[in-house]
């Protein structure tokens, strides 16, 4: 059992990511073996160029709200809904409006 507190965490730029700011709480590979759970702060007009990964993720909005683009999906994500991303999915994000998006990203390694 671990506690993170709200001021810890390490911080991380990840790829092809603008204008946001992350923390993960929980590492993958460091903290456990197969989950990493983060979040994220996308500034007005930040976003994810597309990519896909290998690992599961979820994003959960807290605040803001956040474009979600699949190869044949699109939806607009706001607080207290939550985007599952299978592995090897494409998407895209983006923040929609003027206000910042707040996520609690989930990643599993499958």
């Amino acid at each position: 059992m671990k506690l993170v507190k709200r001021d810890e965490g390490v911080e991380f730029e990840a790829k092809g990511q603008f204008r946001c700011f992350g923390v993960n709480k929980v590492a993958l590979g460091k903290d456990t073996r197969r989950l990493s759970i983060g979040s994220s702060i996308f500034l007005p007009s930040g976003y994810a160029e597309t990519q896909s990964s290998s690992k599961e993720r979820a994003y959960y909005v807290l605040s803001g709200s956040l474009e979600v683009k699949g190869k044949n999906q699109y939806y607009v994500a706001s607080p207290g809904d939550l985007v599952y991303v299978a592995a090897g999915e494409e998407r895209a994000l983006k923040v929609v409006g003027i206000a910042p998006a707040t996520v609690i990203v989930i990643v599993v390694d499958i």
